[in-house]
């Protein structure tokens, strides 16, 4: 679908912020640069969660390849941006109405990286059901200890969300044993029919699973959704995993419900701040697993993911419309690069 075009001869500058593709020549570069524009990377030592240092580097530059740096309304005001392309599919990190209101169209990356975030919860929950990482931390300390661990077949998984990445969860849950519950206002009815995944109201998954797996977005309606509230619903042999977004979890709360014993365990791999402070409550817990916002970014998916919002940027630069992967796409019947 071909849109409105202002025609320029001027090469598009394009600033590709995540660190995992810095300097990088991926299959993003070669889809960018045959496109004719110009590849910009940060400055090595750049902060790009200051909105100060963001809008620095953002001079000039026409569109952006973008990781979670906060794209907020006066960013956006202060930049002279055509394009924001997330690599991923979240984008709570960008102001999507003020994009909109700046006629800036929010693209993500549908479909490329849900094998990888499935693979990272089930190693959160294997981590957390076989007390790998204690034992690990054990083993080296010179603790040899062998009491059993529990068995993961047999339990039930409950999905919070069963978009792509809910979907991807299910056939690996199957395969290991698991009876898949889900919640999920949106949820594709013939899909749970014919894949065994019975849906249910929001309290009944919290008390059902033993294992609760968020993914969904965080938006004002869902931050916080793991609360003391829902927190106290659920089994005192459950497990949360988060492979989601760090808002969706009230972190005292869960911390609380940890320590006190009232959960079994959790397995995160986001926090409401990242990297955490040294003194994080959850370092002193052994019944959690943490990782460093790993999910997505498998070298495949990443690679992916990546250019395919390369291929979104070029795309609009072209007077081309990416159909499906723009966020606000309302605006797309006017715009212009």
């Amino acid at each position: 679908m071909s849109i409105a075009h202002s025609s320029t001869n001027v090469r598009p500058r394009v600033l590709v912020t995540p660190p995992t593709l810095d300097r990088h020549k991926g299959p993003y570069f070669e889809v960018l640069t045959a496109a004719g524009c110009e590849v910009i990377y940060p400055s090595l030592e750049a902060e790009l969660g200051d909105k100060d240092v963001l809008v620095e580097n953002l001079k000039g530059i026409d569109a952006v390849l973008c990781s979670v740096e906060p794209y907020s309304r006066e960013v956006l005001n202060r930049s002279n941006l055509r394009c924001v392309a997330r690599v991923g599919v979240g984008y709570d990190s960008v102001d999507v109405a003020a994009a909109t209101d700046r006629a800036i169209p929010v693209c993500i990356t549908p479909g490329t990286n849900e094998n990888s975030v499935a693979e990272q919860a089930f190693s959160l929950i294997f981590s957390v059901f076989r007390e790998v990482a204690i034992r690990d931390a054990e083993i080296r300390a010179g603790l040899w200890r062998r009491n059993s661990v529990r068995r993961l077949a047999g339990n039930t998984l409950g999905l919070l969300g069963l978009g792509r990445i809910g979907r991807a969860m299910v056939p690996r849950a199957h395969g290991l044993g698991l009876n898949v519950i889900a919640h999920d206002p949106f949820a594709d009815q013939e899909y749970a029919k014919r894949n065994n995944v019975r849906l249910v109201g929001l309290d009944e998954l919290f008390s059902t699973a033993e294992i609760i797996s968020l993914h969904m977005p965080c938006t004002p309606e869902t931050t916080d959704l793991i609360n003391r509230r829902t927190l106290g619903l659920m089994k005192r042999d459950a497990v949360l995993i988060n492979t989601s977004r760090g808002g969706l979890v009230d972190e005292d709360a869960l911390f609380e419900a940890l320590a006190e014993g009232r959960i079994f365990g959790a397995g995160l791999d986001v926090l409401k701040q990242e990297p955490p402070p040294k003194n994080h409550p959850f370092f002193a817990l052994k019944n959690i697993t943490l990782a460093p916002h790993m999910g997505g970014i498998d070298q495949t998916a990443l690679d992916a993911m990546a250019k395919l919002a390369a291929e979104c940027i070029v795309r609009l630069s072209r007077g081309e419309n990416p159909e499906g992967c723009v966020v606000n796409s309302q605006i797309m019947s006017g715009y212009k690069w």
